[in-house]
């Protein structure tokens, strides 16, 4: 294929090949109306991946990983405006290309969205919140909870220095713990957002009743923490619900109109299935 910036965006990241963003935004742009392009792109590395930003061949693209961190690190000596989310996380998710470059990241904005969508009982600003995690993931969560309100969120992390320093980074209200202090973490709290990997012996007898546990994966949509939380009544959120949460914003980066109002839910549903 010749790709050219007169409309053809794109996701990049390794492996790619999983990924349900062209569908969602193949399905947008089709509902708009408009002759654009969004395909799938797999830079074997990060060399690859500021080669592509630097060339004339994208009008922009969405980021996953490993490359958030790298897309930010093309992005500060080059000049290139960089949002507060993508600064505050030092990862981007989102770049808009041309005369006037941006780097973003809408991957907080998808994590609320996805949170008043399928926890919508959840008051973050009364809420104890724990997130799994202290890399690039982590801290867009982290980053996302303060915006939407939570004054206590317990980072834990395998290495507990990693959760000390993303506390520290971001002040008051945010308290780092390791991986072997989890259960005390999670003591009354009541939302679980797990930005790192399903933890098959994580015991969540200690969360609150009515509380809700979030796994930023999709696939599958129902990971093993997931049902777990769903055994115990507490309410699981998916991670396609937080990719189509910061897919839409990207859209209208991208492509200058805002998401079509259609069930690419479903679509995405029907794409999973057919991949088995």
């Amino acid at each position: 294929m010749t790709l050219s910036r007169d409309g053809v965006a794109a996701v990049i990241g390794r492996p790619i090949h999983h990924s349900l963003s062209p569908v969602i935004h193949g399905a947008w742009l089709e509902a708009a109306g408009l002759r654009n392009q969004y395909i799938a792109l797999a830079p074997e590395t990060p060399q690859a991946v500021w080669a592509l930003l630097d060339s004339d061949t994208l009008l922009g693209c969405n980021v996953t990983a490993p490359y958030k961190e790298v897309v930010f690190d093309w992005a500060r000596p080059r000049g290139v405006v960089i949002g507060p989310e993508a600064a505050a996380t030092r990862s981007v998710n989102l770049v808009r290309l041309g005369d006037h470059p941006r780097a973003e990241s809408t991957d907080g904005t998808g994590l609320l969205a996805a949170i008043r969508e399928q926890a919508p009982h959840l008051d973050l600003a009364a809420a104890t919140v724990v997130v799994l995690g202290a890399g690039g993931a982590g801290r867009a969560a982290v980053q996302a909870m303060t915006s939407g309100g939570a004054t206590d969120i317990r980072v834990v992390n395998r290495t507990r220095d990693r959760a000390l320093v993303l506390a520290e980074e971001q002040g008051a209200g945010v308290a780092g713990f390791g991986l072997d202090e989890v259960e005390v973490a999670l003591t009354g709290s009541h939302l679980l957002i797990n930005a790192a990997s399903s933890l098959e012996t994580l015991d969540l007898a200690g969360m609150s009743a009515g509380g809700a546990v979030m796994d930023m994966t999709y696939r599958p949509l129902e990971t093993p923490l997931l049902a777990r939380a769903r055994a115990r009544g507490l309410t699981p959120i998916d991670g396609l619900a937080m990719l189509i949460g910061q897919a839409r914003p990207s859209f209208e980066v991208l492509f200058g109109l805002p998401a079509p109002e259609i069930d690419v839910r479903r679509l995405c549903l029907e794409a999973l299935e057919a991949q088995g």
